[in-house]
């Protein structure tokens, strides 16, 4: 079934906020979509009337297992298309975020699954993030919190959770992107900074905050697991 643009933002929004929470508020939902508690309200009503998600007046939402199908499907188009945005047209992964909002509307399944092909089936968008299957299914990456790597083991960036255009553009700024290798050298105990080795070249120092937006995994040469 084909949804409008609208219903579609709503049903991704909700399913990114039950990652952190099992049910969704509708002020949460508000605040995410940058609209007004009346209106989310009137929406989450169709959406519940279409079997999408349950939702009780004051208690929250969730989605139901077919709103969780109509999510991923559109999680999908999205990251099929920042990759072939940035790896076949040479857009910025700074870049590509806008754009595939709007190519993620796109209803042809045949389109897609064209696309998946022609790219190679990814598993993958430019930020690390995983790329659902034909079949909705999302691979396991596993991977840790920058935060949380042990001084002096090596590393490859593998994702980023924030991907506003201020912080790629900062990480631009620090020649991080994904598969970029570094190193924590020293952790800072007054602010929690680290002082890294990127590419084992160039020592910077960063923010907790911007570590905790960086995921990496072991590099396969440490041995570590």
């Amino acid at each position: 079934m084909k949804y409008s643009s609208s219903k579609e933002n709503y049903i991704k929004a909700i399913y990114h906020l039950e990652q952190e929470e099992p049910v969704v508020s509708t002020n949460a939902l508000a605040r995410q979509l940058s609209t007004k508690p009346a209106s989310v309200t009137d929406m989450l009503k169709k959406l519940h009337e279409q079997d999408l998600l349950e939702y009780e007046p004051y208690k929250g939402v969730r989605l139901t297992e077919s709103g969780k199908t109509v999510a991923l499907q559109i999680i999908r188009k999205h990251r099929l298309w920042e990759f072939f945005l940035v790896e076949k047209l040479g857009f910025g992964w700074e870049e590509v975020h806008e754009i595939a909002e709007e190519l993620e509307h796109i209803s042809s399944r045949k389109l897609i699954d064209r696309l998946d092909e022609f790219l190679g089936k990814p598993k993958t968008d430019p930020h690390g993030d995983p790329i659902p299957d034909a079949n909705g299914k999302m691979p396991l990456i596993e991977k840790i919190c920058l935060m949380d790597l042990p001084t002096g083991i090596a590393a490859d960036i593998i994702s980023v959770s924030n991907q506003s255009a201020d912080m790629l553009d900062l990480l631009k700024h620090y020649s991080i992107e994904i598969g970029t290798r570094l190193e924590i050298t020293n952790r800072f105990q007054f602010d929690r900074s680290l002082q890294l080795i990127v590419q084992g070249k160039s020592k910077i120092t960063i923010s907790e905050h911007l570590a905790m937006h960086l995921f990496v995994v072991y590099a396969k040469e440490t041995g570590s697991k």
